[in-house]
């Protein structure tokens, strides 16, 4: 059900309720049953501006720990596969 914001024509009170489509909310304040819809514009997305500089050393910065991920992982599997031991530091 979508949020919609209403006023009391009576009291001029103004609320938000959640109600089916086409439907009236009876006022919280004087409970009269014929209030109005008002018209409630949707917020804009955020834009999100990082300057071409940041945006430059943010995907430096990934690629460098991309490339440590790496390295790990072969020495990891050099070592399994010259009979290293456990990555865990427990007996073999």
């Amino acid at each position: 059900m979508p949020l919609y914001e209403f006023e009391c024509p009576r009291c001029g009170a103004r609320f938000e309720e959640l109600v089916r489509v086409g439907g009236v909310a009876p006022c919280a304040r004087c409970e009269e049953n014929e209030t109005r819809r008002l018209f409630s514009p949707v917020a804009a997305p955020h834009k999100w501006h990082i300057d071409r500089g940041r945006a430059r050393d943010s995907d430096t910065r990934r690629a460098e720990r991309e490339a440590r991920r790496v390295e790990r992982f072969a020495e990891q599997r050099s070592r399994r596969r010259a009979g290293g031991g456990e990555l865990s530091g427990g007996p073999s």
